[in-house]
């Protein structure tokens, strides 16, 4: 609707996890940087946290678009299956046909896929995204995907992403053992108030056809700030709506008491 108000070629502040529109933040470039490092080093088991709405989703979509060609991948975005239905979809994303549906056919099969790659020089990359989700028995079948492996590396790096409460869980005695051979942790923090002024600009002017006609005040992004707690998710949400009452009010200006109205509205 206020697209061509604003000279927008698109909605710049959308909840979808777009990695055209993936804003590094310090704190989204170190788990960037945490990640790559944990790949490239075939370190194995990784773990990302983040509460909901920081970005994690985007995060994960932005490094498999980024990764080297002779890395391999496996996304999984609801891991809420029984473990032998995990191992399916872990194949099924890697591309790997097995006719026998048994637990040990598919690991074997997984195996073999997995030593093929690394004698081709290829590494595999499996990301769990809502890992928070996953129950004690599909941890532990991840653990024993972990000791896939060959005398010097790690054949499958598994990269964990989810909630704080993945980390409280994965301090439950049943599966210490797993914990224990994760070897790269990176919790994602809210933005900064400096961050968001940046995090605003840089998804307008992704979003435009050339020169932005819209500005968020100083006032207005100290109340996103506050409103949002440096929430991404909640940051997109907020604006959208500040643009929608921007154009209704025929102004090209969003100060702060069209954020205070519009966070009464979606908040």
């Amino acid at each position: 609707m206020y697209k061509h108000f604003y000279n927008l070629k698109e909605n710049p502040f959308n909840v979808t996890a777009d990695p055209d529109f993936f804003f590094f933040s310090p704190h989204h470039n170190e788990a960037f940087s945490h990640l790559t490092y944990a790949i490239q080093h075939r370190k194995g088991i990784s773990i990302i946290t983040g509460e909901i709405g920081t970005g994690k989703t985007t995060l994960c979509r932005m490094l498999l678009n980024n990764l080297e060609k002779t890395i391999k991948t496996a996304l999984i975005l609801n891991p809420s299956f029984s473990d032998l239905q995990l191992i399916r979809l872990i194949l099924k994303d890697l591309g790997v046909e097995c006719k026998q549906k048994n637990k040990f056919a598919l690991i074997d099969a997984l195996n073999d896929f997995l030593l093929e790659e690394s004698d081709k020089g290829n590494n595999v990359v499996l990301i769990i995204d809502e890992a928070q989700n996953l129950r004690i028995k599909q941890l532990e079948q991840i653990r024993l995907l972990s000791n896939l492996e060959t005398e010097k590396d790690k054949l499958l790096q598994i990269i964990l992403v989810g909630q704080p409460e993945l980390t409280e869980k994965l301090k439950q005695t049943s599966i210490r053992q797993l914990n224990q051979r994760i070897t790269v942790r990176y919790h994602i923090l809210p933005l900064e108030r400096n961050d968001i002024e940046r995090y605003i600009k840089h998804r307008l002017s992704v979003a435009s056809n050339s020169k932005v006609h819209v500005h968020f005040n100083k006032e207005a992004i100290d109340e996103i700030f506050t409103l949002s707690g440096g929430t991404p998710r909640m940051i997109n949400i907020i604006c959208d709506r500040a643009l929608l009452a921007g154009f209704t009010k025929d102004t090209h200006t969003i100060t702060k008491d069209i954020i205070e109205e519009s966070a009464r509205e979606v908040i």
